[in-house]
């Protein structure tokens, strides 16, 4: 059966936007998959830790000369990156904050950004590891004018950073779906969020 790995950074639990998006994938793709499984990471009900000293000493130790210390230092990363790459498809849900990515979603990324598991060097060049998957983002912005040749759109890290970093890791089916002035007029706001739900469940089905 079908396993989708939801990542949920929003720090509001109730009356997210990007949630809101996540949702109706979530219902697009139950729908599409009968009996697949939906592994939820709530990554403001569970945060992930930033990456320490020895987290970092450990990604760079051989197998073989890991101490138990820096196994133990390595350990949640090795399940999140086992996590990923179980799953069929990924969705992840973000709003921005100060033109990025919350803390909370950087702290995840960290943590299975790790040479040899998720990406390969050989010195001349990086590949992803992390292939044959299709990646849906969903983002909330509080303003608007964040689209192409918009007013705001060279403030938006959120979307290319997105794209480069799933790029990294060797994605190669980038999808993205927005609601943009979630803090602006509530009527303007539904017909937004309605043309947003649209889209973003036409990429799950």
């Amino acid at each position: 059966m079908a396993t989708l790995l939801r990542i949920d950074a929003s720090a509001r639990t109730e009356g997210s936007y990007s949630r809101q998006l996540g949702d109706s994938f979530e219902t697009s793709w139950r729908a599409r998959h009968a009996g697949g499984t939906v592994v939820l990471r709530d990554l403001a009900l569970t945060p992930v830790p930033q990456i320490a000293d020895q987290t970092i000493t450990g990604f760079y130790t051989p197998a073989e000369a890991l101490t138990d210390a820096l196994r133990d230092a390595t350990a949640l990363s090795d399940g999140l990156i086992a996590e990923l790459r179980a799953a069929d498809e990924l969705l992840v849900t973000t709003p921005m904050y100060n033109f990025g990515i919350p803390a909370a979603l950087k702290a995840w990324v960290d943590q299975i950004v790790r040479i040899g598991h998720t990406f390969s060097y050989d010195g001349t060049s990086f590949t992803g590891l992390v292939t044959g998957k299709p990646v849906t983002i969903a983002i909330a912005y509080g303003a608007g004018g964040y689209g192409e040749g918009e007013a705001l759109a060279a403030l938006d890290l959120v979307r290319p950073y997105l794209a480069t970093l799933f790029g990294f890791l060797g994605f190669t089916d980038v999808r993205f779906a927005s609601v943009e002035a979630t803090t602006g007029d509530p009527v303007a706001l539904e017909a937004a969020l309605g043309t947003a739900r649209a889209a973003i469940t036409a990429l799950a089905a």
